[in-house]
């Protein structure tokens, strides 16, 4: 998918929800332990009441590799199911991976041949060899790990390199990488500060940020320091929506929780228009 079909699916959804599929059987309705497949069952399930609110999945791919071969399998059909059902919803896998070329090679073949996403995160620790592999797929996008919501990005984000952020050297430098266009970058929400400059090194670029919702992340912020003339952020929501509830209402309870952030986007689109 090009971001431009990306951007046209946003204009037409008056949205820029994307929703994060991480299964937890610990976290999901006890009734659907009953099922063959209980992950697939509660992802489908979730996607069928929220589908026309979204614009992207993300499934997080180690709440799969969790439960060996039976989450990837239900990995595989979530992914499938989304394809062939709604191939007009952007897909993100959420593998944050980063390896020697020849390695990334096959975690790219991996996500974007065999499973069939749009996207995969990808750490940028190891340089442009271990990303540019991803980024040679055509119609697909890397998503770089560049500023994150978690405690921890301050060990080393934000640390200076002479006189500069190291999270800054990161998106300058990968702008120089091959095939750059099809980068996009993850800045967590609870950042939203630190909007503005990262605007001012990547202006035209999408944005996913997590952190929405369950990690205190504030929408108005983000939009109005992340977005820019064609929208260029996707706004992640997991835990908010997909466990709003864990009866047997869950799916209805999470459209819910996603039908207001929708709205909360729908008004901010309409005050940008």
């Amino acid at each position: 998918m090009t971001t431009t079909q990306l951007t046209t699916q946003i204009q037409q959804k008056k949205s820029f929800l994307c929703i994060g599929l991480d299964v937890d059987l610990n976290k999901i309705p006890q009734h659907l332990l009953k099922e063959e497949d209980p992950i697939f069952a509660f992802n489908k399930a979730i996607i069928d009441a929220t589908h026309h609110l979204c614009v992207a999945y993300k499934p997080n791919t180690a709440f799969y590799e969790a439960y060996g071969i039976k989450g990837w399998r239900a990995l595989e059909k979530t992914i499938d199911y989304l394809n062939e059902k709604h191939p007009e919803i952007y897909t993100i896998a959420d593998a944050k991976r980063g390896d020697i070329g020849n390695t990334s090679t096959m975690y790219a073949k991996a996500f974007f041949e065999d499973l069939g996403f749009d996207s995969v995160t990808v750490a940028p620790y190891m340089g442009k060899d271990s990303v540019e592999p991803f980024l040679a797929f055509k119609d697909k996008h890397t998503i770089l790990l560049a500023l994150t919501s978690n405690q921890g990005a301050f060990d080393f984000q934000t640390k200076t390199v002479d006189g500069v952020e190291l999270y800054k050297q990161v998106l300058e430098t990968s702008k120089s990488w091959q095939n750059s266009e099809n980068l996009m970058y993850v800045v967590g929400a609870t950042k939203a500060e630190f909007l503005a400059d990262i605007r001012k090194i990547i202006p035209d670029s999408f944005l996913l940020v997590p952190g929405v919702g369950a990690q205190g992340g504030n929408l108005q912020d983000v939009c109005k320091y992340g977005m820019n003339s064609s929208v260029g952020l996707l706004i992640n929501s997991s835990r908010g929506i997909i466990y709003a509830s864990q009866n047997e209402d869950f799916a209805q309870a999470a459209a819910v929780k996603a039908e207001e952030l929708q709205v909360q986007m729908e008004a901010v689109l309409s005050e940008k228009s």
